[in-house]
């Protein structure tokens, strides 16, 4: 059972530590989106040195990576909810970068389609820990703004990636370009385990560490029942589509149309996702917790309005 809230429980860390412990799950989102998205642009050179075909191509950057990221998510956020959060991501860190730099040794389709795999396994590990470990370094009132922050590294790392790739594939080729991204996550690994704390379970809701794991199958239906919920999954999952495919495809397009050289896709598809996505990712958590404050209860950010405007007519 969980402890009631406990409005006078002092936090364990200091300000400092926990913007720390921010920070360093930025830089490791950061570089799993660096290693995620650094194929797109190298992809018109590897399309020439592999003799690939566009359906090859797709299949690297859709199906090899999206199918192993999307199942193992589940299971391993399942792994990270009875052990270490630290310890999976620390591992997973250390797999996805040294796959991604094992692509670079790649010689043709399959070489390079089970790297690409070992990227999807690896990336899987990463976000749902790390969500675990911000919901419980951070109080509710400044969860959204530490989620928004933390999801920098998306808009963050699309823009290294873009850039780091462009220019080192023009210069040094595409293999070298897979090492220079993918070895420094090794790095990054070894200082998420040594430096990161493990925090008690649900300390900042004011819960009991000892509070057993609800089984999956309840958590699914719990969260299904939720209008709100499912439309966000839709809407994700449509945006995803979209997204990802036309970010796939995007510099063999600037390539063969226009005429571009990889660094030039790289600058300007770095800046304009970049720039544009990090200040509306920042945007949206911060103005979630600002909204939260119109609102009695601070569970609205996953109700529909109406369940809202219904809870407040009733005073509840």
């Amino acid at each position: 059972m969980s402890e009631p809230v406990d409005a006078v429980r002092k936090p364990l860390f200091t300000a400092g530590y926990t913007n720390y412990v921010l920070g360093v799950l930025v830089v490791v989102y950061v570089f799993n989106f660096i290693d995620r998205q650094i194929l797109a642009i190298l992809a018109p050179s590897i399309q020439i040195d592999l003799g690939l075909s566009d359906l090859q191509l797709g299949a690297l950057s859709g199906v090899a990576f999206g199918i192993f990221y999307a199942t193992l998510g589940i299971p391993i956020a399942r792994l990270a909810d009875r052990y270490s959060r630290v310890n999976i991501i620390s591992i997973c860190l250390a797999i996805w970068s040294l796959m991604t730099a094992l692509s670079g040794m790649a010689g043709n389709f399959w070489q390079l389609l089970i790297a690409r795999i070992g990227v999807g396994i690896g990336e899987a590990g990463g976000s749902p820990p790390s969500h675990s470990l911000l919901a419980d370094y951070f109080a509710p009132d400044k969860r959204a703004t530490a989620l928004g922050i933390y999801a920098l590294g998306i808009p963050v790392g699309i823009l290294f990636g873009n850039l780091a790739g462009g220019w080192i594939n023009e210069y040094f080729g595409w293999q070298n370009a897979f090492f220079l991204v993918g070895i420094p996550g090794v790095v990054l690994a070894i200082v998420m385990k040594m430096s990161v704390k493990e925090p008690p379970r649900g300390y900042s809701d004011g819960k009991s560490s000892a509070t057993a794991a609800v089984p999956f199958r309840a958590v699914l239906s719990r969260m299904w029942g939720y209008k709100s919920f499912r439309q966000l999954s839709l809407g994700a999952a449509t945006q995803a589509f979209v997204g990802y495919g036309a970010i796939a495809f995007m510099p063999l397009f600037l390539v063969r149309t226009h005429g571009m050289s990889s660094s030039e896709v790289g600058t300007a598809l770095g800046l304009i996702i970049g720039i544009g996505g990090g200040v509306g990712t920042f945007l949206g958590g911060w103005l979630g917790d600002r909204c939260a404050l119109v609102y009695v209860d601070p569970g609205h950010r996953l109700r529909d309005r109406h369940t809202v405007q219904r809870r407040r007519l009733s005073g509840r």
